[in-house]
């Protein structure tokens, strides 16, 4: 982002894609508490505004079998 300082879990540049870890689901972490909430909104919206495919996962599913071929196919297919 040109203003803010933002940081993606992971970001892939090429393809514009980004995997956010949803942390502290079960436990009322960050994520889930009203202000950390808001300002993942702010963030995702602000990087789908220019042109950011972002991808949200739990910690438990970040290195599953599903999650890798979504991000496989989200790049593949922002790469056509």
């Amino acid at each position: 982002h040109p203003e803010r300082r933002w940081r993606a879990d992971f970001a892939f540049l090429e393809s514009k894609v980004i995997v956010e870890v949803e942390g502290g689901v079960h436990s009322g972490g960050r994520h889930t508490r009203a202000m950390g909430f808001n300002v993942d909104m702010e963030k995702y919206n602000a990087a789908a505004a220019l042109g950011w495919t972002v991808l949200r996962c739990m910690p438990s599913t970040l290195m599953s079998k599903a999650t890798i071929d979504l991000i496989k196919q989200v790049i593949t297919y922002k790469n056509q």
